[in-house]
């Protein structure tokens, strides 16, 4: 991003923009002091109809095929002043409270996906007889749906908490990268139980358990991954960045 008299002329690219080929207005972080990391980084508000700004829509997903991504491609789009969020120094800050923001929405939408996974572990055991019984009689059963449930529980309190946190105001970057990292790789365990659960039908497509486990890898990816995830809360624990 460079200055040109009272515009801002932004040129670059960016991938796996939520509702990206859609949106009006575009909210841009984008670097305006090279070399400065963070410090130089700015926030600012684009036109979805900026000449110069491409969009393609990301169709060959995984899963999450209900939620609308692109790619986004600037060259030398040009950027009122006037449209610059705060200073040119609090993009970073800026950045962080939307991140906030989404990590604690995937995570709610990790323990949606290990309700499912777990509902439909309980009906189906309850149903399918091997050996003259229910498969819910099996003690291997019982054990994957008592984990699976576990992890809900879990999952969900710690989403709960790092959603009161923000309500009140409240540090929560603690709590919300533990929600995050936990939910979204417990979301993944349960829906690769659910389809060992299921047996055979759990792999065929006209049953929804593969597409929970397909939603569940992109969420673990979504919001930044488990790994960084670990390492920011790391930092909080720490106090000292590893990154």
């Amino acid at each position: 991003m460079e200055r040109d008299g009272d515009d801002w002329v932004l040129n670059g690219s960016k991938f796996w923009i939520s509702n990206g080929s859609i949106a009006d207005v575009i909210v841009v972080f984008a670097q305006t002091q090279p070399g400065a990391r963070h410090k130089g980084m700015a926030a600012f508000i684009v036109d979805g109809d900026s000449p110069g700004l491409e969009r393609q829509v990301i169709t060959e997903k995984l899963g999450l095929h209900a939620s609308n991504t692109a790619a986004l491609f600037f060259d030398s789009v040009r950027v009122s002043g006037d449209r610059l969020l705060g200073g040119t120094g609090d993009g970073f800050k800026i950045a962080q409270t939307s991140l906030e923001s989404g990590r604690t929405s995937t995570a709610a939408c990790a323990v949606g996906i290990i309700q499912a996974c777990l509902d439909a572990c309980i009906a189906y055991a309850g149903q399918r007889k091997q050996w003259g019984k229910t498969i819910g009689n099996h003690q291997l059963i019982q054990e994957m749906v008592a984990d699976m449930a576990t992890d809900c529980e879990a999952a969900r309190l710690l989403t709960i908490e790092a959603a009161r946190l923000r309500d009140a105001g409240e540090p929560a970057m603690k709590n919300v990268v533990m929600a995050k990292q936990f939910a979204t790789e417990a979301a993944v365990r349960a829906a690769r139980s659910a389809i060992a659960l299921h047996g055979g039908i759990g792999y065929l497509g006209e049953y929804p358990i593969e597409a929970l486990l397909r939603d569940a890898i992109g969420l673990s990816l979504y919001e930044g991954t488990t790994q960084i995830q670990k390492l920011i809360l790391g930092r909080e624990l720490l106090g000292v960045p590893a990154f």
